[in-house]
């Protein structure tokens, strides 16, 4: 092949209660890429539809992924990369993690895969780092591997791939504004209280728990963030409300997604998950936000080559 198109999908980060080490891979929303080998050795991104952002490699997370890609192997060609940009940047469910895990992906097949996911999880996150400030995982894992993701560790890197129950589905609202990871990190604690500490990890064991024995109720009882979300949500209005509400509608648990303002809410099929967004549209109606809803399946392939 000497040329590939992609869906790269996105993301909910944190999923509640694993602030940077959870995540999920969405199937209704994502981005297009086009990467193209080419003879002149390099990274070049040549067009990008939908968002404007820059088209310099090295101020591109494609392009900053991309090139840590091509730093750890030989190679005697180069890659064109064109982004059709459908998740905004700003949203709380993946934008930049989008990019990042699709440029490492597509150019590993033109490659014939020399690296593994883990490797390019690794590249990934170097997109994440120019996002962000900080090289985080919990997006870019669940593209590439698919389904929920856990990181287990960091240092070293050690991606879990956790199983998805057979009726899950994920409703999400973003309202119009825009949090950058960046700020939002920026407001969080650096201390938690052993209290507060112990509750999450035991949420974390328990959401692990559900996703596997398929035990729902388990799920929405594990969906609770005691240290993210009570300093987070005050950048994201009517979040309360959108959570109450959503909770009232059927769904198994309600949080911020990744760093915001996108709300997500799990639930027990797709019916339930209509329920919540109708539930999710009357809130910031009233309020007067403009927004987008989403409602997926989580989708357990992660990227995929289109035809």
């Amino acid at each position: 092949m000497n040329e590939i198109k992609i869906f790269t999908p996105a993301t909910i980060a944190n999923v509640s209660c694993g602030f940077d080490v959870l995540g999920l891979a969405l199937d209704t929303v994502g981005d297009e890429m086009i990467i193209k080998k080419v003879t002149q050795k390099g990274i070049r991104i040549t067009k990008i539809i939908g968002q404007k952002l820059p088209l310099e490699t090295h101020n591109n997370v494609a392009g900053v992924a991309a090139l840590a890609l091509l730093d750890e192997i030989d190679c005697e060609f180069g890659f064109e990369i064109e982004i059709t940009k459908k998740i905004k940047p700003g949203s709380g469910i993946g934008s930049s993690a989008a990019s990042s895990a699709g440029a490492v992906w597509a150019i590993n097949k033109l490659l014939e895969q020399p690296f593994s996911n883990l490797d390019l999880v690794r590249f990934a996150m170097e997109g994440e780092r120019l996002a962000s400030g900080v090289a985080h995982a919990d997006n870019v894992a669940p593209a590439l591997f698919g389904g929920f993701t856990l990181v287990r560790s960091y240092k070293p890197l050690d991606i879990i791939r956790i199983h998805t129950p057979k009726e899950l589905y994920a409703t999400i609202i973003h309202p119009q504004i825009e949090v950058k990871t960046s700020d939002a990190r920026n407001i969080l604690k650096t201390t938690v209280t052993l209290k507060d500490a112990i509750k999450q990890w035991g949420n974390v064991g328990g959401l692990i728990s559900g996703l596997y024995t398929e035990d729902y109720d388990l799920i929405g009882r594990s969906l609770e963030d005691h240290i993210v979300e009570p300093i987070r949500s005050i950048l994201i209005p009517a979040f309360n409300l959108v959570k109450q509400q959503s909770l009232t509608a059927g769904a198994l648990g309600c949080g911020i997604s990744g760093s915001g303002p996108s709300i997500f809410a799990l639930s027990k099929g797709k019916e339930t998950a209509l329920k919540v967004a109708e539930a999710m549209k009357l809130v910031y109606n009233k309020v007067g936000i403009d927004y987008d809803i989403h409602i997926s399946k989580v989708n357990k392939e992660g990227i995929k080559i289109l035809k």
